[in-house]
């Protein structure tokens, strides 16, 4: 059986395996072919490879030096589908983004420094740059730490993470339908594109309060229908062409917060409620909360630059925003995530 180099890290709410561009074939569709048989696709357990059965699980990572000269790495994500076997490279993922750096460190791709070792990334899906800053004492990646996360047990080392041109991260515009408020199936939204493609949707407009846990929510076939068929419609809007076999834009139902925070959010991967809310997905959001003429807008009272607290399922998630100037593409958001190494080794493919 072949057997191929692989870390599996804990990147913010996220799990996924770790794995250097040099060791998987350069041909996408062999390269996914092995993906899949790695984590297991196609089966709802992924019984036969390391996925977690579920979308949060089941991530991979694929890391290289940079080819670009703003960048130390480069870090291409992928979505393994756990229910069929399939590969989406489409979008980003901010959580798994969380432990890029610490394992371009741990790879020998980035020299490490006393106390933190700043590590610039590259993201191959939408072509942005991210910046994460990496406790290393000693020149020693940290992972124990005091930073703690909704979503994940225990504490452990901060990572502070900047996304610098997060502004139409896949489609070149921060609003790519041209407007701020479009209406799909007489329901109004807001379709972004910060750090990833999102439909914002207001719970109301689809007969829930917006505070339902996600089994709830996935157990309601027919709203999942509806979502679907908004997202769709959003996406051919957007330039994104037919959708139904990608994971974006994802949608997210908003309803005002209740806790104190800017907005609540119930984020969707695209067909499953995320436990959590991912980290592109809450910046595209939080932008919202910020911006005139939003859905968000309509909903949460008038937020301005800053931290911008978003509850979610599992707690809350807070986005810092800034802009120099008064134009949404300029806007460069900020957050703090945890990561941990789980394991290394090597994985056999059958």
């Amino acid at each position: 059986m072949r057997k191929i180099p692989c870390t599996m890290m804990r990147g913010g709410t996220s799990r996924g395996a770790f794995l250097l561009a040099e060791h998987l074939p350069e041909e996408p569709a062999q390269r996914d072919a092995v993906l899949m048989a790695i984590m297991g696709s196609g089966n709802e357990l992924e019984i036969d490879g390391i996925g977690g059965g579920n979308p949060l699980t089941s991530k991979v990572a694929i890391m290289s030096p940079s080819v670009d000269p703003r960048a130390d790495v480069d870090y291409l994500f992928a979505q393994v589908l756990v229910h069929e076997q399939r590969v989406d490279t489409t979008p980003n993922c901010g959580n798994m983004l969380s432990a890029v750096g610490a394992f371009a460190i741990e790879q020998g791709l980035v020299s490490a420094t006393h106390p933190t070792t700043r590590v610039r990334i590259r993201n191959v899906n939408t072509n942005t740059f991210m910046e994460a800053d990496v406790h290393t004492p000693n020149g020693v990646v940290e992972y124990d730490g005091t930073a703690r996360i909704d979503g994940v047990p225990g504490t452990a080392a901060p990572v502070a993470l900047t996304f610098l041109n997060a502004a139409g991260a896949k489609t070149g515009k921060i609003f790519p339908t041209g407007k701020r408020i479009d209406y799909f199936d007489d329901v109004p939204v807001t379709c972004m594109d910060m750090a990833t493609p999102v439909v914002i949707i207001p719970a109301e407009n689809m007969a829930k309060s917006g505070y339902e846990l996600p089994a709830e929510l996935d157990s309601d076939k027919e709203l999942l229908a509806r979502i679907e068929s908004i997202r769709r419609q959003a996406g051919l809007a957007m330039g994104l062409g037919d959708v139904s076999n990608k994971v974006i834009p994802k949608p997210i139902l908003i309803s005002a917060a209740r806790k104190g925070g800017a907005i609540t959010a119930r984020y969707f991967m695209p067909h499953t409620c995320h436990k959590a809310l991912a980290i592109t997905g809450a910046i595209a959001l939080a932008s919202s909360c910020a911006v005139e003429g939003t859905v968000t807008r309509q909903i949460t009272s008038s937020t301005v630059y800053g931290n911008i607290n978003i509850e979610h399922p599992g707690g809350s998630l807070d986005i810092n925003l800034s802009n120099e100037g008064n134009d949404p593409s300029g806007i460069r958001a900020s957050v703090i995530r945890t990561a941990r190494k789980i394991f290394a080794g090597e994985v056999y493919l059958p």
